[in-house]
């Protein structure tokens, strides 16, 4: 497992910098988020550039969209496209956009970004899956702020109508969205409860950053006909200590001299 926790601290230092050259984009919550999309590319789902087009493929949807550059991290790592492309991050006529956009870039299931609606194609997947009999697993990951949209509870009720137990919603509960905690701007109360009370089976990772609690979530059996919610617990800004837990980092990038002294301390780590 050391060699994944090795690649965590590698797409971290991949996101900062690419972050550093666009000159914007979401510092905090790509940062929480990088193990469990790592966690879904590199063990729980079966999503490689040679199998593309299978349509028995599994699906990763980002719903949590501004994360978008640890899934393009992951993707070039994977061979999806050239890592020297990463360098295009969010410049003009670059395929990789401050979100996903699936006509553009090999290995985007859907555009994202528009908060929640990535949920509710991510249970159309599913729902077309089960539909056609294919063995095709579906995750998408939303962030604790995101679900406050009622869209998500709408995709939530159907996903649980449909029985879809090869769906599986995973939420980066690191506490922080645009311009505040989540509970002082609009609280979600106990979502362990909510999730359950909609039909889904409830899986809660402590430490969301830890990569073998994430992916000990991931190898959970499916319930059948219930589909699947994990709640993780992250840290915003994981990794460097002056963008952790600060919802300023937000919408901030690091200048030269921050991303040097990220590197430095995500080097040091070994996180």
């Amino acid at each position: 497992m050391s060699s994944l926790i090795q690649k965590c601290a590698d797409i971290r230092i991949e996101v900062l910098t690419m972050l550093n050259q666009s000159k914007s984009g979401h510092s905090g919550g790509s940062l929480s988020a990088v193990e469990l999309i790592a966690g879904a590319y590199y063990d729980a789902l079966n999503i490689r550039p040679e199998n593309w087009k299978d349509p028995d493929r599994d699906r990763f949807v980002l719903s949590k969209g501004h994360a978008a550059p640890v899934l393009y991290s992951i993707l070039a790592d994977l061979g999806f496209f050239q890592k020297a492309e990463l360098s295009t991050l969010r410049k003009l006529h670059s395929r990789l956009q401050g979100h996903p956009d699936s006509k553009k870039l090999p290995g985007i299931e859907a555009a994202t970004g528009s908060l929640g609606q990535g949920c509710s194609i991510a249970v159309g997947m599913a729902m077309a899956a089960k539909a056609q009999h294919r063995p095709v697993k579906v995750f998408t990951l939303l962030g604790d702020g995101e679900i406050q949209e009622g869209v998500v509870w709408e995709a939530c009720m159907a996903a649980s109508a449909y029985r879809l137990d090869n769906f599986t919603l995973i939420v980066d509960v690191n506490g922080l969205q645009l311009d505040g905690p989540c509970e002082q701007i609009l609280p979600m109360g106990d979502l362990q409860k909510k999730f359950e009370a909609f039909g889904f089976t409830v899986i809660t990772v402590e430490d969301g950053n830890n990569i073998d609690q994430v992916l000990e979530a991931y190898s959970q059996p499916a319930v059948k006909d219930t589909p699947r919610c994990i709640l993780a617990h992250t840290v915003k800004g994981k990794g460097v200590s002056f963008i952790e837990h600060q919802v300023g980092w937000h919408g901030r990038v690091p200048d030269d001299q921050e991303l040097a002294a990220a590197v430095r301390e995500l080097q040091e780590k070994r996180i």
